[in-house]
């Protein structure tokens, strides 16, 4: 049995925290934090820049979305256009051939009854007759997959099916001279004339020059870089010395023609489908095409855009 008059033990109190170690705990804790707040606004910062950059790369995306489809909406309404007025203007074709045969043949084309003189000029009417097998030979190559790296001078593009025909009839139904429907564009033009300097360019060389006849600086411009796209040229092929010559007003086209068949050398005439005549001089040249308008080509100042 215990002592009942035995005193209780009585434990001492547990010792108190000193100061010393609470204000350790408090700085290591603040610590902690100020770390805890540097982490996150390291990756607010970097989520900040994320969003920026994604941003940037959706207005990037959709900007290049929008143009590419804007490109190809227009590139479906120029066809469209092109076509529309390809049938229009084969409505009228019978009119617009027939027309070149009531104009005054040239002297050029006449055939003396004596007997046989020097040989004709080149490329007067029929001289193509002997390079048939050729030219139909190139327009059905240029009918192929284009040569975007071709030699300067050489097509470049694609001719379609329709300008391929109009080519052939020029060449060897005309002679190389008369006139031939518009293809609907100043751009589908210069092709099919770029397609035909390509072959006079293997026929004759360097021995003939291209004079484009157009009342207009505008449509000059449109000719220029239709023809310099397509046939792989630069901005020195283009002046009063180069292998291509542009002009506002016939009379200094129909002048030049005649220096340079004082040279001995050939002038190929291109007249623009929006003149709305041809000058009489100019169809005494052994070598012209002239571009029949069609419907709105010539009353309108935006034509062939």
């Amino acid at each position: 049995m215990s002592d009942p008059t035995a005193l209780p033990t009585v434990e001492p109190p547990a010792a108190a925290t000193s100061p010393t170690s609470q204000e350790e705990l408090l700085a290591l804790a603040l610590q902690e934090l100020q770390q805890r707040r540097q982490d996150l606004t390291a990756d607010i910062a970097a989520l900040e820049q994320r969003r920026e950059q994604i941003l940037k790369e959706i207005n990037t995306s959709f900007s290049g979305q929008s143009d590419a489809i804007a490109r190809r909406v227009k590139g479906f309404q120029e066809y469209l256009v092109g076509a529309l007025q390809e049938l229009a203007v084969a409505a009228d074709q019978i009119e617009l051939v027939v027309q070149p045969m009531v104009v005054q043949p040239s002297p050029l084309d006449q055939v003396p009854s004596e007997a046989p003189g020097p040989a004709p000029a080149p490329a007067t009417a029929g001289q193509f007759s002997q390079d048939d097998a050729l030219i139909r030979s190139l327009l059905e190559g240029f009918q192929g997959q284009p040569d975007f790296h071709a030699d300067p001078w050489k097509l470049r593009r694609t001719l379609e099916p329709a300008g391929a025909v109009l080519l052939e009839d020029w060449f060897l139904l005309q002679g190389g001279r008369g006139a031939q429907p518009s293809r609907g564009s100043r751009h589908r033009n210069a092709l099919v004339t770029a397609a035909a300097v390509a072959i006079l360019g293997d026929l004759y060389g360097d021995r003939f020059q291209t004079l484009v006849l157009a009342g207009q600086p505008e449509r000059l411009g449109e000719w220029r870089r239709g023809l310099q796209d397509c046939l792989g040229l630069s901005r020195e092929d283009f002046g009063p010395h180069s292998g291509i010559v542009l002009f506002e007003r016939a009379e200094a086209l129909i002048e030049r023609a005649d220096r340079l068949e004082e040279r001995g050398e050939l002038p190929f005439i291109v007249v623009d489908a929006a003149e709305p005549a041809i000058a009489t001089p100019i169809l005494q040249f052994p070598l012209w095409l002239a571009y029949a308008a069609g419907p709105g080509e010539v009353v309108s100042d935006d034509d062939l855009t």
